[in-house]
């Protein structure tokens, strides 16, 4: 383990930074058992910012899979009231919240995937009130990582069990930009600056397509939705409230147009979901949807998130980040989406974040889809970054402005 006094700093970095605690504020801490030992001094460091009340939310992956080995469809379909009133609470008490994610990669091989995704949309259907409100950014909320054994041993399987765990701690607290000798939240406040003048790049080209293409196969056309608002690095509530949803973070995202999507993407790194790698992929969309696709390896997992609701074949969002970037040039694959999609341009299948609309946070659903925002109950991020993607940006009037050359930024 790092050094207590490093720890510290990263809780106080989650949350002074991340979630940005406000006084008399609950919190709601979500954490595995794999990591309580940094849910414990985050919750610390919330009471220490001014916390009303801290809330952790348990969970345990090895329990989970036991439940979807043992239960039939119908119990894993069947979501108790008061987990629901539970959400409502949080919502009613202002509640921000701080994710620590730790994923154990392929420990649901095997299960039957018809579960999964049952068991998936019926959570999803029944908290889309709290999804909507966390992705409409009304209360302020942040994901970091901490590593467990199995991951760790997945990222680095050359190292002793040991050896593996304090690398993939290493590399959590580098990309967090948090040392034993810095103030990670100076860090944080410079890194923000230089996001936001990207931003005000990006936003001042209006830019109507996005046109992709790479040596792998990549050749995809992204139009983007009117009055579309680049963001990255941090963000502002509805409450006014500035936080970073995600540490680390790299990546300056938009919103791509629900139905103009035409071509085929290749991804450059494994996809993990419900536990599953899915690897060696590829996507062919037209009008916005997804029409073929393939993957050399639990192409099943694919094709239950691609079918999981009418959204969930279409993007809702579009994320530049230049191959020469901090996480890409550690040359490790975390197999973990905050991190690999920050070393990687990176499409989201599902939902579209309503901020990255103007005037998108004030919007109803049916607003939204007019605006020709995707809805979806998912929001699945992968890579297709690489060191020769080609990024060319087509104004409204056709001419077109080199965006990425090489792989990097060159605007």
């Amino acid at each position: 383990m790092p050094k207590l006094e490093v720890l510290e700093k990263y809780a106080k970095l989650a949350v002074e930074v991340g979630a940005n605690v406000q006084k008399g504020q609950f919190v709601v801490v979500g954490s595995s058992t794999e990591t309580k030992e940094l849910a414990r001094l985050i919750v610390k460091a919330a009471y220490k910012a001014g916390a009303k009340k801290v809330e952790v939310q348990w969970s345990d992956d090895y329990v989970a899979r036991a439940g979807y080995d043992s239960m039939s469809i119908d119990t894993l379909k069947e979501i108790p009231e008061w987990s629901i009133d539970k959400a409502k609470y949080f919502i009613e008490e202002n509640g921000c919240t701080i994710r620590i994610t730790s994923p154990i990669p392929g420990l649901n091989a095997g299960v039957d995937p018809k579960k999964m995704q049952a068991a998936g949309i019926a959570r999803m259907k029944s908290f889309k009130f709290y999804q909507d409100h966390m992705m409409g950014n009304h209360a302020q909320w942040s994901i970091v990582a901490a590593p467990n054994m199995v991951w760790a041993k997945k990222v680095f399987p050359d190292l002793s069990d040991d050896d593996a765990f304090e690398a993939l701690w290493d590399a959590i607290l580098e990309a967090s930009r948090v040392t034993e000798t810095n103030d990670p939240i100076e860090e944080w406040a410079n890194h923000n600056k230089s996001m936001l003048a990207h931003n005000k790049v990006l936003n001042d080209y209006n830019f109507d397509t996005l046109h992709f293409t790479n040596s792998l196969g990549t050749d995809l056309h992204v139009k983007l939705v009117e009055n579309h608002v680049w963001a990255g690095g941090g963000e502002n509530s509805t409450k006014g409230v500035y936080f970073n949803p995600n540490i680390p973070t790299e990546e300056n995202f938009t919103m791509p147009h629900k139905f103009g999507v035409n071509g085929k993407v290749v991804s450059t790194k494994p996809l993990n979901y419900q536990g599953n790698l899915v690897e060696d992929f590829w996507l062919e969309f037209k009008d916005g949807k997804v029409v073929d696709f393939d993957a050399a390896k639990n192409k099943e997992t694919l094709k239950s998130l691609l079918d999981t609701d009418e959204g969930s074949r279409h993007l809702g969002e579009v994320a530049l980040i230049s191959y020469d970037s901090p996480i890409s040039n550690s040359n490790i694959l975390f197999l973990n989406t905050l991190f690999d999609e920050n070393a990687s341009c990176h499409l989201a299948l599902g939902k579209a974040y309503p901020m990255n609309v103007k005037g998108g946070t004030k919007m109803t659903d049916e607003e939204l889809l007019k605006a020709n925002s995707n809805q979806s109950m998912v929001h699945v991020d992968f890579m297709f970054g690489n060191e020769d993607l080609q990024v060319e940006g087509i104004l409204h009037d056709g001419s077109k402005v080199s965006i990425f050359v090489d792989g990097d930024f060159v605007i």
